[in-house]
């Protein structure tokens, strides 16, 4: 399966995550801040988690679903970082970063199996 193609852009990371995010993953590239962070397999494993997500559910669609799940959560919440960690594609990736062979024996759609839980 792919990875994300990362480029060290302190200028796109932060242009995309509005400067809340070390990393961010715009389908095929995962932007980091620095090289520092690049190296950081847990942080590679958790974007990487985000392109397989797009992968399965169409590159469109699921940043289309993840927008509305964040402005529904951010309704919700009224806190942004509130709503950005309750959404179900951070869920899976937060869950499963550390797990280095996490995406070989992944099972598809793995993140719907978090709905409705935290």
């Amino acid at each position: 399966m792919m990875n994300g193609i990362v480029i060290i852009s302190k200028f796109w990371t932060n242009f995309f995550s509005a400067g809340r995010a070390v990393a961010v993953t715009v389908f095929p590239f995962i932007f980091v801040i620095s090289t520092d962070r690049a190296a950081d397999k847990t942080l590679l494993q958790h974007e990487n988690i985000h392109i397989r997500q797009a992968l399965e559910l169409g590159v469109l669609p699921f940043y289309i679903w993840y927008f509305l799940e964040f402005l529904v959560l951010y309704l919700r919440h009224r806190n942004i970082q509130q709503a950005y960690l309750h959404i179900i594609f951070e869920r899976e990736a937060y869950r499963h970063q550390a797990d280095i062979d996490y995406l070989q024996k992944r099972k598809r759609w793995a993140f719907l199996r978090l709905r409705g839980g935290v």
